[in-house]
């Protein structure tokens, strides 16, 4: 187990933590079947169809914790949107990432590798494609020392305020149960990404899907990108509902 020393001075195991807290929501989730519950460390983030069953499955959850000798503070149970889950605001119907502060003055090789692994994270919610973000992990390469020295460039500078007007314009949707997930293809070479996706008025965009910006060969064939792109996204919405795509449209 790899051990973690907090800033408070408590030494804690990620893993342990996660097993233990499954352990005790194991029984409310067999009580609570019709209800979803998911849980990182001492998040929970609990789901249900209507209102009766949430909060009866929300007083199983609580009852649960604080017999196990876990205090829970009144006021960080939330219990109307936008709910807040794991750098997450979930609201009635559409879903976006947390304030996120974007560092515009990059100094150093390691400023550039946190900024690109913050966009990278909000990528699905917001459809940050790979060459929106070209100029940006362009200043990855070189392979120097992470203290080495770095700037922005024009073009990064560009990709700087558009990702700043998509995090301030787009959201992504919450899924609809009485819908099936479907997933398109979109993009031209060799920036190809894809978008899962419901069909309404207007169109319900659940999240993209994007490939990695580093390939593992330089040359690569439309295929196998599109391939890849799939595979990807079938594993997603696997994760995310428990089914396969009604149609996938190349």
């Amino acid at each position: 187990y790899h051990w973690k020393v907090l800033p408070q001075g408590m030494k804690n195991s990620p893993v342990i933590c996660q097993w233990y807290v499954n352990s005790l929501l194991s029984p409310v989730r067999a009580a609570a079947d019709k209800a979803i519950i998911h849980h990182y460390m001492d998040d929970v983030l609990v789901c249900a169809p209507n209102g009766d069953l949430l909060s009866h499955a929300l007083d199983l959850t609580v009852n649960s914790l604080i017999a196990a000798g876990f205090e829970l503070q009144e006021s960080k149970i939330q219990r109307m949107p936008p709910w807040k889950y794991l750098g997450l605001a979930i609201g009635k119907r559409i879903i976006m990432p947390q304030k996120l502060a974007i560092k515009t003055k990059l100094e150093t090789l390691a400023d550039v590798h946190r900024l690109c692994g913050a966009l990278t994270w909000v990528r699905p919610w917001l459809g940050l494609t790979t060459g929106d973000l070209a100029p940006l992990f362009n200043l990855l390469k070189g392979g120097e020392e992470l203290s080495s020295s770095r700037s922005l460039t024009p073009e990064a500078k560009e990709a700087l305020v558009k990702v700043e007007h998509l995090m301030a314009t787009r959201r992504a949707n919450r899924c609809r149960p009485d819908l099936p997930l479907d997933f398109i293809i979109l993009g031209d070479l060799p920036y190809l990404h894809g978008v899962i996706f419901q069909w309404e008025d207007p169109i319900l965009i659940i999240e993209w899907v994007f490939l990695s910006h580093q390939r593992s060969k330089r040359l690569t064939r439309p295929q196998e990108l599109m391939a890849d792109l799939i595979w990807k996204a079938r594993a997603r919405v696997r994760d995310l509902a428990g089914c396969d795509f009604g149609c996938i449209h190349i």
